[in-house]
């Protein structure tokens, strides 16, 4: 009997294009209606405006068919690949004199990364005659752990870098 492995790359197969004579037929409320004709398994797919994929297939048997919306389906596997391909370190960059709105308007988007789910990294950077005052700087990233204790934990706060490294609690 020939076997046929379904890898990430290969589309799976959709109606007409199973070329196997039985599939293990499971409907889309998933109620299992066991081994049918694939003909007879596409109409009931048609019958209910879905189609026929095949989920699963094993080395040996019939493989498992689905009735399922086919264009649903590659729009949640794209979605779900964009999901886990975005990067998840956000990058927040400050200077020791930032003023009041722009502070506020940094903290409210770190807070709003870190519920998604996102680490952030805060960098103070320091310019000419700044580095004379670095504990402004340093009180600055304190002052950003105390604003953001609620939504995320401290990974590692580097006073000598002047790095701040927040993940999502």
């Amino acid at each position: 009997m020939e076997t046929r492995l379904i890898t990430k790359k290969q589309k799976p197969l959709v109606n007409r294009n199973i070329k196997d004579p039985q599939v293990l037929f499971i409907d889309q409320t998933g109620e299992n209606h066991g081994v049918i004709d694939t003909a007879d398994a596409i109409k009931l797919a048609k019958e209910s405006n879905l189609d026929l994929v095949v989920v699963s297939q094993p080395r040996e048997g019939a493989p498992v068919a689905k009735a399922m919306d086919h264009g649903k389906l590659q729009y949640q596997q794209s979605k779900r690949q964009k999901q886990t391909s975005r990067p998840s370190v956000k990058e927040v960059k400050f200077r020791p004199n930032i003023g009041e709105s722009d502070y506020e308007l940094r903290v409210k988007r770190a807070t709003e990364w870190l519920s998604k789910g996102d680490s952030v990294k805060f960098l103070v950077r320091l310019r000419g005659r700044e580095h004379q005052h670095r504990d402004r700087a340093t009180d600055l990233l304190q002052r950003v752990v105390d604003d953001l204790e609620s939504a995320g934990k401290v990974q590692s706060f580097d006073r000598r870098a002047l790095t701040l490294f927040l993940s999502p609690s």
